[in-house]
């Protein structure tokens, strides 16, 4: 059976093939349960706050008897992460070679190689209290510690799990449904749609790390998938209550969850139309578009949905869900989890060690100040910090006394989405065309354009 491919507008593309597909009960139910069950996992809310997903309830299971029962798991991986690559680096032995996916995780480059060497000390340092406190402590490398270990859950749920969503036939039928909305508006197919609301009910990183499997796929150009984990992995209802709680603006919650989705798709239509994003090439994987979401004439919109998500029913097997989860699973530990690690510990220790922020917040200071921001420069610094971390900004401005203030920091570390510990470090591995410095300027024009739009909508809800 041949992928579908598109009669679109790129080069590359090629047209469209749809072999008739036997639309059998067993087909329909195989798709019916597929589908249901990755609907299930990662979009139905559940426990008694009601936003918490399967997934993530499965997560913290995971999360929770790794600590208890294996608590050297993750000093282990870490070590082995960083002793294999240094073996790859010196010594490239034939048995590495000849698996080209155990190639792409051992034989890596130098920046790579080092970032793993710095995030092995910092483990051993944090797992035996062994090193400068600055460095080990509870809010520097301690922080980066625990949320790695965080990661090797949704490593190991995540991996088995998301081809129910992506591969069975859902971001089929929903991409072909949601594209007259999503394209026009975006610039992205529609099966992104089920990247945004996987990222409100679950968290950012899996909707990144969902983007990044389409990418490789080839049903997501460069800048599509660019475009979309930089502007639609906003983060979860659960951790907006947490940041909501820390600033003790708790009582307006469900004002400032709104307000922050009504700028976050705001600032994706505008995003996608500015460079960096504008400007990166609709390249795909390959060099060839793997799916269609054009409906062909005589032929209506949901018919043609049913019909693409049973085609890709067809070739959804469990042996596939295996392999595939065992691949990212050993990519996410090997590599994501040394730069969660190592660059988080870096970029904790510039802002607390370090007077940069504080000298780098400045012109965002007088920017806040002419907005008529109380407290502009004191809440300065929280509007660049986020670009480490996602809670750094909510920690840093705790003691602001003015609720205006801190109700525009919650907002504004919410819309930003680009946290490096986060989702960062996997766009930029992901190689979409979003290296550090995109990465950067793309978190500056979201901060810049969400600002004004935060403080007028503080003064709609505080006055």
């Amino acid at each position: 059976m041949k992928p579908l491919t598109s009669t679109g507008d790129k080069p590359e593309a090629e047209a469209a093939v749809v072999e008739p597909i036997n639309g059998s009960i067993f087909l329909k139910v195989k798709f019916l349960l597929c589908a249901g069950f990755g609907i299930f996992m990662f979009l139905c809310p559940l426990g008694s706050e009601g936003f918490d997903t399967p997934l993530s309830l499965l997560t913290a299971a995971l999360d929770q008897f790794i600590r208890v029962n294996l608590p050297w798991f993750l000093t282990a991986l870490v070590v082995v992460s960083g002793v294999s690559a240094l073996i790859g680096q010196f010594y490239r032995p034939a048995w590495v070679h000849s698996r080209a996916w155990l190639e792409s995780l051992v034989c890596i480059p130098k920046p790579y190689l080092i970032t793993r060497l710095v995030a092995m000390f910092v483990t051993l340092g944090v797992t035996f209290g062994v090193g400068p406190e600055a460095v080990i402590g509870k809010d520097v490398g301690g922080n980066m510690v625990d949320l790695a270990g965080t990661l090797v859950a949704i490593a190991f749920a995540l991996s088995f799990v998301m081809p129910f969503l992506t591969n069975s036939g859902i971001m089929e039928f929903a991409g072909i449904l949601l594209k007259p909305l999503t394209r026009p508006l975006f610039h992205v197919p529609g099966r992104a749609s089920v990247d945004l609301v996987a990222s409100w009910l679950a968290s950012s990183n899996t909707a990144v790390l969902i983007t990044q499997e389409q990418y490789a796929m080839g049903c997501y150009s460069r800048r599509e998938a660019a475009t979309i984990m930089t502007n639609f992995s906003l983060v979860s209802i659960p951790f907006c209550m947490v940041v909501a709680e820390t600033l003790n603006i708790s009582d307006h919650f469900l004002a400032l969850y709104g307000i922050v989705t009504a700028i976050g798709l705001f600032l994706a239509v505008i995003g996608v139309r500015m460079p960096p994003l504008s400007s990166i090439p609709d390249a795909y994987q390959g060099g060839k578009k793997n799916i269609s979401e054009d409906v062909p004439e005589n032929v209506s919109l949901l018919g043609w949905a049913v019909q693409c998500a049973l085609q890709r029913a067809a070739t959804f097997y469990p042996k596939q869900v295996l392999n595939d989860g065992m691949k990212m699973t050993l990519g996410i530990l090997f590599d994501l989890i040394p730069i969660v690690i190592a660059w988080g510990t870096i970029g904790s220790l510039l802002v607390n060690e370090t007077p940069i922020f504080q000298w780098l917040s400045y012109p965002m200071g007088l920017y806040m100040s002419v907005l008529g921001v109380p407290d502009a420069f004191a809440a300065a610094p929280a509007t660049l910090v986020g670009f480490i971390d996602m809670f750094i900004p909510a920690l840093i401005s705790t003691g602001i006394a003015s609720e205006f203030t801190r109700f525009v920091i919650a907002g504004l570390s919410l819309v930003q989405i680009i946290y490096l510990t986060e989702v960062g470090s996997i766009i930029v591995k992901a190689n979409v065309g979003i290296d550090m410095k995109r990465l950067f300027i793309i978190f500056i024009e979201r901060t810049i354009v969400a600002l004004p739009l935060l403080v007028l909508a503080a003064h709609l809800v505080l006055d």
